[in-house]
């Protein structure tokens, strides 16, 4: 039976042990969990594969665009790799935990790509309650009838931070689609000088009990005036008032974004690792 379950993704009978797995850490597994609580297990609308090497609740790994590992230890990631291996790569990055993501990057780097990057110390911050700062009210949720205007913003943010160009390939139509998306799900926040999008930020992840913040982005003739921390507790805030805690990842070496979430309210409560594939 154990062979079975190392060997095939996760389904539906497992749907119990893998929310308890999730909710042993919801801020980690955020990404993961919101997707399982939108789409179930089944790989057809999950976008991807949940593999353990033993039971759910001791070893779990999320394999779609990104490979995710949120538990497990080094026979575990042995396995994981294993697994990955076996067949075409099908992502981008290897996100998660970085003791779990880091290891499980080394036993794959000998057969795949030299990465891009590794951001090996991105300190994950949450926030338990409302921000200890005024928000901005002048941030509110982005509508659908502005999504060409608030697309190059989310341009130059996805190009800055992630270092590639979205519309690279197929001209931007997979990310208008993923914004537009998020829109609808009342997910893309902004603040507006007439036209000009000058602060921006979206709940990318959102399981229920936690809101992920991703792509918080401010115009750069906009900068040092405040909007970053102001402009991310209105999010924040916007997440507690759901019931749920506001969290975000963020560069070890990004030094004022790290101080503007200090400011707000954030706290460490883990590190993440990224390695990032072309």
């Amino acid at each position: 039976m154990l062979g079975l379950l190392r060997d095939r993704p996760l389904g539906s009978r497992d749907a119990a042990a893998v929310s308890r797995a999730l909710a042993a850490d919801p801020v980690s597994a955020v990404m993961v969990a919101a997707r399982v609580e939108a789409y179930g297990l089944s790989p057809r609308f999950l976008g991807g594969e949940l593999w353990t090497a033993s039971c759910p609740e001791e070893s779990l790994c999320f394999s779609g665009s990104n490979l995710i590992p949120l538990s497990g230890g080094s026979a575990d990631l042995d396995h994981f790799a294993e697994r990955a291996l076996s067949g075409a790569r099908l992502c981008t990055s290897v996100v998660g935990p970085d003791h779990l993501a880091l290891p499980l990057w080394e036993r794959l780097a000998p057969h795949w790509p030299i990465p891009r990057e590794i951001r090996a110390v991105q300190p994950l911050l949450a926030l338990g309650g409302y921000p200890v700062v005024p928000v901005d009210r002048q941030v509110r949720l982005v509508t659908a009838a502005e999504l060409e205007v608030y697309f190059p913003a989310a341009v130059e943010m996805f190009i800055g931070e992630v270092g590639v160009d979205p519309c690279a390939g197929d001209g931007g139509r997979s990310y208008r689609r993923r914004l537009a998306a998020l829109i609808a799900a009342r997910r893309v926040f902004a603040r507006f000088d007439g036209p000009r999008v000058i602060y921006k930020a979206e709940i990318g992840s959102l399981s229920r009990g936690v809101g992920q913040i991703q792509g918080v982005w401010v115009d750069p003739e906009y900068r040092g005036r405040g909007l970053g921390v102001a402009g991310t507790a209105a999010v924040a805030a916007a997440i507690a008032r759901q019931g749920r805690t506001a969290s975000l990842y963020v560069n070890d070496f990004n030094v004022v974004a790290r101080e503007a979430y200090r400011r707000v309210g954030f706290r460490q409560v883990g590190t993440f690792a990224t390695v990032l594939i072309d």
